[in-house]
């Protein structure tokens, strides 16, 4: 069973970097539709040309495959829990040669790249347990060094307020440390640290296109938000448009009475988000690859 998973998770890696999921591509039609600028028009039919082609040769839709993050939320009755890790890791591995994945990976101190996209910690896996069940979900990002790896978190004052965070988001997102690919997703973690408001951010990221905050408030400042990064004045590639933001998606957790955590991370147009669900025989679905198989 450990070499069929680990085969199928060399499939899944491969597809997550070759094509972007449904709702990533439904909505960069959508803005496509939206703007009126020539300009920008031929910008997205460059995006569109260079996914097709990734598809047609089987090859990465950009060149900095990143570093592979995997958000797992595992039953802990599923069979294959204690071999998990490993077996991520060998996929990670194993789709760098066959993929071809770019390798990214440097230990701090060693300063030696690894050669096949594994180190210290990498791949990063961050779980979930969820009892009495004996299903997986495997949600695999790739972090590139343009887009989520940067990033920016502060905890502020109470004093400060809540009216902190939204000059805070517009300032990293338009500030020289952001190097991802606009339209952007613009995840925002609100929390009590430093450490749980990023780690929310990245979920952020993680979410449907379309999908809101539980809480009606948090949906209205996603909208917010949304709507004042889309007046900008900029576009696809960071160059003159009507929409600098494909989505901003907030995860917020409860906080400390004397802190307002807020952090920020930012994820370009190749937005490669892949979704696997496993039972407990390893047979799978696709949720966001309508029509795909591995």
């Amino acid at each position: 069973m450990k070499e069929r998973f680990t085969a199928l998770m060399e499939k899944f890696i491969a597809l997550a970097v070759l094509r972007l999921p449904d709702d990533v591509l439904a909505r960069l039609r959508e803005m496509r539709a939206a703007e009126d600028s020539p300009l920008q028009k031929t910008l997205y039919d460059s995006y569109f040309e260079n996914l097709a082609k990734a598809a047609k040769l089987g090859r990465p839709c950009c060149q900095d495959t990143g570093l592979p993050h995997f958000y797992i939320k595992a039953g802990t009755a599923f069979p294959c829990l204690d071999i998990t890790a490993e077996v991520l890791c060998d996929a990670v591995r194993r789709a760098t040669a066959s993929v071809p994945l770019r390798p990214n990976a440097v230990n701090f101190f060693d300063e030696v790249n690894t050669g096949d996209n594994t180190a210290e910690r990498i791949p990063w896996i961050h779980w979930e347990l969820s009892p009495d069940s004996a299903a997986m979900e495997i949600t695999l990002y790739f972090s590139g060094a343009g887009c989520s790896l940067p990033g920016k978190a502060q905890v502020f004052k109470p004093s400060d307020g809540y009216e902190a965070i939204v000059p805070f988001v517009f300032d990293v997102v338009s500030g020289p440390g952001i190097n991802a690919c606009p339209p952007l997703v613009v995840g925002i973690g609100l929390g009590h640290s430093m450490d749980n408001a990023a780690l929310l951010a990245k979920k952020a990221c993680l979410r449907l296109m379309g999908t809101s905050h539980h809480h009606p408030q948090g949906a209205r400042l996603e909208r917010q938000i949304l709507e004042g990064l889309n007046s900008l004045g900029m576009g696809a590639q960071g160059l003159p448009g009507k929409q600098a933001a494909m989505a901003v998606h907030i995860e917020s957790s409860g906080r400390h009475t004397a802190t307002i955590a807020c952090a920020v991370s930012v994820s370009c147009y190749v937005h490669r988000r892949g979704v696997i669900r496993l039972d407990h025989n390893l047979s799978y679905e696709l949720p966001v690859y309508q029509g795909a198989a591995l």
